[in-house]
């Protein structure tokens, strides 16, 4: 009798602290989001000095929590985006690709994370660039957050203002704008090739003031910095123009590498470092275009292709006590689980009345299990499924090895073991290819995968792009 008292005794224990773990205080999350830097550029992932400069507070960073070695993201900016914020693929939500001049973004039906993170208590603020819409009902103040600072679309409209011809009477200057909640966005002041460079430490600035905010307000928040480096033109801040010795990029990465740097002081000096989750991550691949592009390191190819160099980006997780430090894994994580895997910490529902394509890997980053708790995920490029990744294995149905290149598709799908050819340079065409080793096995195995996600799209029906407001679904 006194034994199974016990028992009860020290089982209710475990599970009131485990709750009182999640419950007496809701974290802060602060979600820094590069944009276009590859898996190879900073130091935790063999760049930082092979690139022109070191990145000491990014690799201390990854030493103090999670490093992802297999995190995954979209092959462009809107549909990584409309992922990460949604929990679902962009192909059903009408953000499959990167359009200029129409009609786009998350339509107001959908659940954003900012959203999901107000309902729960948390002020939500955002600094940096959006490209989920441009057009009221869809700006980020329209979708979650109580403030926002930063651009509406891509920094490529940065360099507008400074091309030959640039006719201001058809194309309007870009603007940085600001807005909060239930308000229109306001211009603060042009978007040029001058502003480009001093955006993001703005951005900075804002996030430390938000915090500081929050934290004498004694108010649980969600900080969402989407940084605008090192998206081109890639350009540095003044004072890190020629720090590096070693050229434009590396300025730009000791930026990138400082203004990071910057938000962790601040947490600490704040002393909420115990009680906030730090995610850094990339949302794209590496650029491409000449002159500014960057490196996928150890994988090959770049963003706007099914490549992993595309799809495999930088990702740090730390959350002290609750996320072991020191840890990486090759684990699959894709940016859809973030928005469920901080739902049971920050006490938000997932929502049901939609297909979520995320999952919890909350057991993953706890260190509970070293098990991605995914197989894989389709790979989508525009409208069309160019790809699908399923455990160590990748099929290629179309063979686009560039952003410059025509897509053409195979006649066969060509599959990849990744662990074997990691620059998915010897893939097998029906186990015939010279130098492959023979997969045929995979090509059913991921054939049902395919049937199962084509399935719910049938189900569900895709959000179409440019489909105007008020949205409902027709089932």
């Amino acid at each position: 009798m006194i034994l199974t008292l016990r028992l009860l005794l020290i089982t209710f224990l475990l599970t009131f602290q485990q709750s009182f773990i999640y419950s007496q205080d809701k974290p802060n999350v602060v979600l820094i989001v590069m944009d276009n830097l590859g898996w190879g550029e900073i130091g935790a992932y063999g760049g930082g000095m092979l690139r022109g400069a070191s990145t000491p507070r990014l690799d201390t960073l990854a030493s103090e929590g999670l490093q992802l070695l297999n995190f995954n993201v979209e092959p462009q900016c809107t549909p990584s985006r409309s992922a990460l914020m949604t929990g679902r693929h962009p192909i059903r939500s009408g953000t499959t690709k990167v359009v200029w001049g129409l009609p786009y973004g998350l339509v107001g039906w959908e659940q954003t994370m900012a959203e999901l993170f107000s309902e729960s208590g948390y002020a939500t603020a955002m600094y940096g660039k959006w490209h989920l819409g441009d057009m009221p009902g869809r700006y980020p103040t329209d979708q979650g957050f109580d403030e926002w600072y930063g651009i509406a679309n891509t920094t490529d409209e940065s360099q507008y203002t400074s091309q030959p011809g640039f006719d201001s009477e058809v194309v309007e200057p870009p603007q940085i704008v600001q807005s909060i909640k239930g308000q229109t966005p306001r211009p603060v002041k042009e978007y040029n090739v001058e502003t480009r460079r001093t955006i993001d430490a703005e951005l900075t600035d804002r996030s430390v003031d938000f915090m500081e905010r929050q934290v004498e307000a004694d108010q649980p928040f969600f900080l969402y910095l989407p940084y605008t480096l090192a998206h081109l033109p890639t350009l540095p801040n003044p004072a890190f123009e020629g720090k590096s010795g070693n050229g434009t990029w590396a300025d730009v990465l000791m930026e990138i590498d400082y203004n990071a740097g910057r938000v962790l002081d601040a947490i600490d000096d704040l002393d909420i470092r115990n009680n906030t989750i730090v995610i850094w991550m990339s949302e794209n691949g590496p650029e491409e275009a000449p002159d500014w592009f960057g490196t996928a390191g150890y994988w090959r190819g770049h963003y706007f292709t099914a490549l992993e160099g595309s799809l495999r980006t930088p990702c740090l997780i730390r959350w002290p006590g609750q996320v072991p430090a020191g840890v990486k894994t090759n684990a699959m994580v894709h940016m859809t689980d973030i928005m469920p895997t901080l739902a049971n910490v920050a006490g938000y529902e997932v929502p049901s009345d939609r297909i979520i394509d995320g999952v919890d890997q909350m057991s993953l980053w706890s260190g509970e299990s070293t098990e991605s708790a995914r197989q894989g995920f389709p790979v989508y490029n525009g409208d069309d499924m160019f790809a699908y990744k399923w455990r160590n294995f990748k099929i290629h149905y179309y063979e686009h090895e560039s952003m410059f290149d025509k897509p053409k598709k195979h006649n066969f799908p060509r599959v990849h073991n990744l662990l074997r050819d990691p620059k998915e340079l010897y893939g097998v065409h029906g186990g015939h290819e010279t130098g492959a080793q023979n997969l045929t096995w995979v090509l059913p195995a991921i054939t049902q995968e395919v049937i199962k996600f084509q399935q719910t799209l049938q189900e569900e029906p895709p959000i179409l792009l440019g489909t105007p407001e008020p949205y409902s679904p027709s089932k």
